[in-house]
């Protein structure tokens, strides 16, 4: 790839602590193609991603993920039911750890960074609070597992809508998170969020790789995946430029007990990116 070319976009995929992998490749990638976007297009923990990257706190903002994780013992605590505590703890550290990392000077960072448009899913509006979140799940997994695309679409078939919001309309690091955290809603794990007058689910329900937020007509983008899907799964389409693991990455999207899963996560993107330039020079 020519690096004066350059890319306008980049679209961050969900995927939870999967989504590490994103960082290790970009720390590589970025410098090494003067990586620049205009735009960016994010989901679910994709887009705690992209505001780590453009506010300049990914070596703070994984360390103290890491340092909760290493401190949590499970991601599940059900004796918590008789005692009035969290269940699950991961809605604590990750607005936590957003907040933590979000001071005045990152979130003047964020606000002069790129544009970060974030999907959301409403869900139909005849469907009510438990339903959707059935009806969601079954068309996630029927996605995932059944039709195994990069780009799901059993979710709008059955009625759910996208939303798109960008960071730059939040006025603080509360609502940076607020955002963060209503494209990633995903009872139990977190609460069951509203978004003004209506509930919100996680975007990955709409796409689980966002690349339409970007605008039409479609700018040259680059799209960071979070799962290594074979050849056969891969879009082709002009002026994208997908990314994939080369491996799976070494941890559950929604486990927070492992900070050396997370720091897997991180080098397996640094080794990709470092692959990824590679490949470029060599063009």
């Amino acid at each position: 790839m020519d690096r004066r070319e350059g890319y306008e976009a980049v679209v961050f995929a969900g995927g939870g602590c999967r989504c590490v992998w994103q960082l290790g490749f970009w720390q590589v990638v970025a410098p090494e193609i003067d990586l620049r976007p205009r735009m960016i297009g994010a989901v679910s923990a994709g887009a705690a991603m992209a505001c780590m990257i453009v506010s300049d706190r990914v070596e703070k903002g994984l360390g103290y993920f890491k340092d909760r994780a290493r401190a949590n013992a499970r991601n599940v605590y059900p004796l918590n039911v008789f005692r009035g505590g969290r269940v699950f703890p991961h809605e604590e550290i990750y607005r936590d750890t957003i907040l933590a990392n979000l001071d005045a000077v990152a979130f003047a960072n964020l606000m002069a960074g790129p544009d970060i448009r974030v999907l959301l899913t409403r869900p139909p509006r005849w469907l009510g609070p438990r339903a959707s979140l059935f009806v969601g799940f079954m068309a996630y997994e029927i996605d995932q597992f059944v039709a195994a695309t990069v780009h799901p679409t059993f979710g709008r078939r059955f009625g759910f809508e996208p939303e798109v919001a960008s960071v730059r309309d939040c006025r603080g690091p509360e609502e940076v998170a607020d955002l963060i955290l209503h494209s990633s809603c995903t009872p139990p794990f977190t609460s069951a969020y509203r978004r003004g007058d209506r509930p919100v689910l996680d975007g990955g329900l709409i796409d689980g790789a966002p690349v339409e937020v970007v605008g039409e007509p479609a700018p040259r983008t680059l799209v960071l995946l979070t799962k290594p899907h074979p050849d056969g799964q891969i879009p082709r389409a002009e002026g994208r430029t997908y990314v994939r693991p080369s491996e799976p990455i070494p941890v559950y999207k929604w486990d927070y007990t492992s900070p050396d899963g997370v720091q897997q996560a991180f080098d397996l993107g640094r080794r990709d990116g470092e692959r990824f330039i590679g490949r470029a020079l060599a063009a």
